[in-house]
Order: structure tokens, then C-alpha cells, then sequence
């Protein structure tokens, strides 16, 4: 195992993942690099698509590129707080309550089809995803590191699911689309699972530890205060907007920070430029945006929100 020290092992660490998850998912270099960045800055990714274009197979090939434990949980209407968080269960020999860990405790989660299931089970991943660790019967235990959560939904199913509450949405980092192949690129994955799934084959391109040392380095990219003015007044400017009920909140801000620094050191550099922040603000905040009625009559969207901040902020020099 390589030891990451600087930011030369650390993009190299990252390009060796993102080759690997290309085995078996072609043409969506961009959304794997998303999703690498959320695992660089110890974020969680929400997963939106259409039905069968590969967001279940991205997660399981990100989860056997980095050597991890991996659970998957398939969320259905059925399921309870307590398969996610765990339990406490009487143990009649030694008379004491033990505590019996939950699918949650593993490094990568895959909350698959995360809005078919209650709001009540729903909500039993929010102190994981922001504090690490879940409480049972008012004890905490911690979850393993790194740890990442990545929830997929279909966008277009509306019977027999619940919306993510804005509470929940917050905590997910980004949002990220896969979108329908080129007809290039549907050839050449034909052709890839021709002998089999590739998935099968896929062997760990790094390990937990090199993860964990790669969100270390991202802390230190130098952030000037031009450059937090700016994701301030970006942040501020969806919170004003007059076709906007809710904008985006601090912690957005926060994430966005985190994404530039992130992008940053991902292209060898040891600041964050506004393009970092340019390139990383969709992402980051449109699925934060809550319009008004009369807006979404009017076909404007929240990344239409975010592209007019962008336009109309003024950028550091």
C-alpha cells in the first residue's frame, strides 16, 4: 500500500480509483470524479437518474475499488429504523442488553432506491450522515472510516414513494446524474460485459487508509478570503431570490467550500481557484433549492437558480 503524503500521491491515488470504476462503467468519467470528490471531502451523494443506466453498478464498483466493507440497503416500505441503525437484544446468559449492529455499520453504504421507504426510516440516517455514529438506547457507537453513504433514486417514480424531507437532502453533499449513453458508448459497453460482468473481476485499487489520508490533504488547500466571499455571496444570492422558498443554507456553503478545495488539489494545486468553485456550486447546491409554486409553473428549475448566481456574482480576480 502506497502511503499518501502529498498531493501528487493523492491525485494518483484517485486516478488509479477512477480507472477502475471505468472497467465497468463507461462513458461517465465526470459524474465517478462527483463522486470521488464526495469521498474526498467525507461527504454523502445523492444518486438521481432514470432506471438502468448504472448507478447501482457505480456504487458497487467505487466500493470493490477501495478495499472497504460494503453493505447495500434496499429500501422498501417494509423496512425499519432498526435494520438500518441496529438494536439492542437481551443476552439471557450474561443478563446484560448487547448491542447488534445495523446494515449502517460498513464504510460504504448504498441506500438503494433510498425514497420508497418511510420518512421515519428515512430519518434514521441523519445522525450518520452528519455526526459518524449512531444511538441505540442512548449509547453512541461510532461507524467505520472512511464512511460514505450513497443513495439512488429514480426521478420519475412517483406511486409507492416518499419525498426526500429538506432536512435530509441538506446532509447529501452533492447531487449527481449519470444521464443516458452516447450510442458510442453504449456499443462499447455492450461489448465490455460481452464475456460477463466485469464487476466480478474488479480488484481493490486502494485502500480505507489512503482514503482517509486524502481527506487529511484536502483540509490544507488554501482557501483565500476572496474565495469564501465569493461561495458566501453565492449561497446568499439563492437565499434572496424572489422565485425561492428555501435557498441554500450553511451548510451548503460549508459543502461548496469543501467540493473547491477538493477539485483543487484533484488538478495538482494547492488553492482553490474560482473555477474550482464554478465548477463544483451545481452540484453542491441545486438540490437544495426549494422554488415557489409560480416558478415551477413557469418551467424555471433550482439549477436555473444556481446558473443566474454564477452569472451574476462577481468572481475574484
Amino acid at each position: 500500500m502506497i502511503t499518501i503524503k502529498n498531493t501528487e500521491q493523492a491525485v494518483t491515488c484517485l486516478k488509479h480509483i477512477l480507472h477502475n470504476v471505468e472497467k465497468v462503467i463507461v462513458g461517465k468519467r465526470d459524474s465517478i470524479e462527483l463522486v470521488l470528490m464526495t469521498l474526498a471531502c467525507r461527504g454523502h451523494a445523492l444518486i438521481e437518474d432514470v432506471p438502468g443506466v448504472g448507478k447501482t453498478s457505480m456504487v458497487s464498483a467505487l466500493a470493490r475499488s477501495v478495499n472497504g466493507s460494503f453493505k447495500r440497503i434496499q429500501f422498501t416500505p417494509d423496512i425499519m429504523p432498526s435494520d438500518i441503525t441496529g438494536f439492542s437484544a437481551f443476552n439471557p446468559r450474561t443478563g446484560d442488553f448487547e448491542y447488534r449492529p445495523g446494515a449502517v455499520m460498513s464504510q460504504f453504504i448504498l441506500a438503494d432506491e433510498i425514497n420508497r421507504t418511510s420518512p421515519k426510516t428515512q430519518s434514521s440516517l441523519l445522525e450518520v450522515m452528519e455526526e459518524n455514529q449512531v444511538t441505540v438506547d442512548g449509547n453512541s457507537y461510532p461507524v467505520p472510516e472512511p464512511f460514505i453513504v450513497l443513495a439512488t433514486q429514480n426521478p420519475v417514480e412517483y406511486l409507492g414513494t416518499y419525498p426526500l424531507p429538506e432536512a435530509q437532502l441538506d446532509r447529501f453533499f452533492m447531487k449527481i446524474s449519470l444521464g443516458y449513453p452516447t450510442a458510442e458508448e453504449e456499443s462499447r459497453m455492450m461489448e465490455r460485459f460481452r464475456e460477463g460482468n466485469p464487476m466480478t473481476t474488479l480488484a481493490p485499487a486502494a485502500e480505507g487508509e489512503s482514503i482517509i489520508a486524502i481527506q487529511k490533504l484536502v483540509e490544507h488547500v488554501y482557501v483565500s478570503g476572496e474565495i469564501n466571499n465569493f461561495i458566501v455571496n453565492i449561497t446568499r444570492y439563492t437565499r434572496e431570490h424572489s422565485d425561492v422558498v428555501l435557498g441554500a443554507s450553511p451548510r451548503a456553503s460549508l459543502c461548496l467550500f469543501k467540493a473547491a478545495q477538493a477539485w483543487a488539489l484533484y488538478n495538482e494545486r494547492d488553492f482553490v481557484a474560482p473555477d474550482d468553485v464554478l465548477k463544483m456550486a451545481p452540484h453542491v447546491l441545486e438540490h437544495r433549492i426549494i422554488l415557489k409554486q409560480e416558478a415551477k409553473l413557469r418551467k424555471t428549475t433550482a439549477l436555473d437558480i444556481v446558473k443566474g448566481a454564477l452569472a451574476t456574482v462577481a468572481a475574484p480576480l
